[in-house]
């Protein structure tokens, strides 16, 4: 099999910050992980590599320090990361991001299947793997947490609201996984040297024959008006007693609100 998985590198969220003129994300100095997500969409192509052969290529769209993310899925076990860096991809919204990722998948030539881990957790849109398939016009199973290959199908667990469904399709296909699906494995001491010598490639718009109207803030029918930082909440209201005085008195704040 020759998976591709489209991963992220994110910032630590407890550091974002945000450029206030193009109200874009600073992510220069700013510590990067693998996006949570992506973490077990890798995990989820290697251990289907061990059990049916083959090869692993990750692609990241980024900036130049992105190589680490790469690299870090090299340790894992990947075969291959595939940069795709430059200043005309950034400021990139979803539809923008998924264009650049699927003209790049083109560019490899035949696959398998695309994994994606269901969402980033700095925009939270669960757009892009959806969107990458769109336009490859591959068929595509999301919120995934069981993967079985056979006979030129896959059959995948999918997690709604309630439930789940199991759903099966042809491959070449897209599927988006969630963090149910297993535990990412840590990088072996073989890996980490393979990753620190490996060659990532880093492709810009003209490698991939890019659309320049469809790439980066070019591309983006999105735009941000405004960021702001929401309100501390004030601090809350300690209530002790016994439990039916402390009934009455949370009855009695909450009546003072207008709530009841």
């Amino acid at each position: 099999m020759r998976i591709i998985v489209c991963i992220k590198q994110v910032t630590d969220s407890s550091q974002v910050r945000f450029d206030k003129e193009t109200n874009s994300m600073i992510r220069d100095g700013v510590p990067s992980i693998i996006n949570p997500f992506d973490e077990n969409a890798i995990e989820s192509a290697l251990q289907l590599k061990e059990e049916h052969g083959g090869e692993v290529i990750v692609i990241c769209m980024g900036p130049p320090q992105a190589e680490e993310a790469l690299r870090q899925a090299v340790a894992m076990g990947a075969d291959q990361g595939i940069l795709l860096s430059d200043r005309r991809f950034a400021i990139a919204d979803t539809l923008a991001t998924a264009y650049t990722l699927a003209t790049a998948i083109n560019k490899l030539g035949d696959y398998d299947m695309l994994l994606f881990g269901k969402q980033a957790i700095d925009g939270d849109t669960a757009q892009v793997g959806p969107g990458v398939a769109e336009m490859l016009n591959l068929p595509q199973l999301t919120y995934v947490r069981k993967i079985n290959v056979e006979d030129g199908h896959v059959t995948a667990e999918c997690v709604l609201e309630d439930s789940c469904e199991v759903l099966q399709t042809k491959l070449p296909a897209a599927l988006t996984v969630v963090k149910e699906i297993n535990e990412p494995r840590h990088a072996s001491l073989r890996g980490v040297l393979k990753a620190k010598k490996v060659e990532i490639p880093v492709w810009k718009p003209e490698d991939i024959d890019a659309d320049p109207e469809r790439i980066g803030k070019t591309g983006s029918p999105t735009e941000v008006i405004k960021t702001f930082n929401p309100e501390p909440r004030g601090k809350g209201t300690m209530l002790a007693g016994e439990p039916e005085e402390i009934a009455q008195a949370l009855f009695a704040e909450l009546r003072d609100m207008n709530i009841v």
